[in-house]
């Protein structure tokens, strides 16, 4: 064994070397030299296990090969795309919406260089960055004001801190929601320092519940739509509507948490409906808060609309300059709101409800290529089958809806064999991303954002 330990090069033989100083002119000294010392310490581990060199190290060329390697791999960004397949549009686990391209052209713009985030062009000084977007969205919404943090979870965390620390909250029990990461409700309201008031049962909450509920130290009223589940059968809950009208009476203001960020009627698309913000805004409530990267399908973003007097005290609550975005996020959000400007052009230019409208027959034509493609590639080796699917719209929004859908579904010839495929899918430049379900590998093309992509990438399997 030391005569293994003593065939290792030293890092200095290693640096000195012709491959060796080619290394350090491309990735720099110190980043070589740490290789090196890694690489002699995994030798030497591995020699004491084995009794052998490891193969690496058997030739001096192949030494370096595995230097360079090792060093591309660390300067390799771990975050990569993938193609989803999975069927679920929106999905947390991928990334949540595509931003359209005029977002990624603005948020490209405003990395490259200076920008007008706190600055008025006009009167020449500073300015707040939330007014672009702000005024674009009473616009949209018809609310008085708007203010924007980094994502909705933020966004709810800043109206309770700002309006009800010390006090209470007075909200349905059935509305008590978890959203993704175990991340509650109740949790934020301990967080921002309220008093959780929960009202109702989990199925039945009458107006009567929040009437009795009011007292001294009574700061909001509080709904949140259950855009991530849905309770059936003998159930009843109260509107807006109708905790506006309470909250006026009683001088308690009103506040909505919407989750999911409509702004369009979903149901002209044959989808489900869901409310929209507009709708909450004309039924007078206070402060209306929603996600950014959802079914609006932009950046990542919490946006709060709603009274004036109300926003003002949320932009000059210190939190707000804590959860703030950056001119990035700003610059996309901006432009992806721009688009609703034109809502008869919103399914060709925003990317999450174009994947939504697809036909039937468009989604066909995506899964006979796809299917082609992989016959080609896998040579008869499984089953490759083109069948009907059920997508979803993902990220919490509308949970029950099963949007018709198609996918290549691939089965096995031999046991064993799909696992190992879907491994292969996984280590491909861009990996392919699918969904194992009753002994398939289904491959949902609705969810396929990237056709032409797709198919080059199936062509390296």
């Amino acid at each position: 064994m030391t005569a293994l330990f003593q065939q290792l090069p030293a890092v200095d033989k290693l640096l000195k070397s012709s491959q060796g100083e080619r290394l350090i002119a491309e990735f720099g000294h110190s980043a070589v030299v740490a290789m090196c010392r890694e690489l002699l310490t995994q030798a030497r581990q591995f020699i004491q296990k084995n009794h052998q060199l490891p193969e690496y190290f058997i030739h001096f060329d192949r030494t370096f090969a595995e230097l360079e390697y090792r060093l591309r791999q660390q300067n390799q960004v771990q975050m990569k795309s993938v193609h989803n397949l999975t069927g679920t549009i929106l999905h947390t686990n991928l990334g949540r919406a595509i931003w359209p391209k005029a977002a990624r052209r603005a948020a490209l713009s405003a990395m490259q260089g200076n920008v007008t985030l706190e600055y008025d062009l006009e009167e020449g000084k500073r300015s707040h960055r939330d007014n672009y977007i702000g005024e674009l969205l009473c616009t949209l919404t018809g609310a008085e004001a708007a203010c924007v943090v980094n994502n909705n979870a933020a966004a709810v965390l800043l109206m309770l801190a700002a309006f009800a620390q010390g006090k209470e909250v007075v909200i349905s029990r059935g509305e008590l929601i978890e959203i993704g990461g175990a991340f509650r409700i109740p949790d934020i309201m301990t967080q921002a320092g309220s008093h959780l008031v929960e009202v109702g049962t989990t199925n039945r909450t009458h107006l009567k519940d929040y009437r009795n509920a009011l007292g001294e130290n009574t700061a909001l009223l509080m709904k949140v739509h259950s855009s991530n589940y849905q309770i059936f059968g003998f159930t009843s809950s109260v509107s807006e509507q109708e905790l506006v009208e309470l909250g006026r009476e009683m001088n308690i203001p009103v506040v909505t948490d919407l989750g999911s960020g409509a702004l369009i009627d979903l149901s002209q698309y044959g989808l489900p409906k869901e409310p929209t913000v507009q709708e909450k805004v004309a039924q007078g409530v206070d402060l209306i808060s929603f996600s950014g990267d959802k079914l609006l399908g932009g950046v990542q973003a919490g946006i709060i609309v709603g009274k004036k007097e109300w926003i003002a005290q949320l932009q000059a609550h210190p939190l707000k300059r804590v959860l703030r975005c950056d001119k990035v996020i700003l610059a996309g959000l901006e432009a992806t709101l721009r688009l609703y400007l034109n809502p008869e052009k919103l399914t060709e230019n925003l990317p999450t409800l174009h994947l939504l409208t697809q036909s039937i027959e468009q989604l066909h034509a995506k899964a006979e290529s796809l299917k082609v493609r992989l016959e080609m590639r896998l040579n008869s080796q499984f089953d490759i089958q083109i069948e009907e699917s059920y997508a979803q719209i993902g990220s919490g929004s509308q949970p029950m809806a099963r949007v018709p859908s198609v996918a290549v579904t691939l089965s096995e010839k031999t046991n064993g064999k799909l696992t190992a495929l879907s491994e292969r899918f996984k280590k491909l430049p861009q990996p392919i991303i699918g969904r194992m379900e009753s002994g398939k590998l289904w491959l949902d093309v609705r969810s396929a954002a990237e056709m032409e992509t797709l198919l080059q990438t199936v062509d390296k399997l």
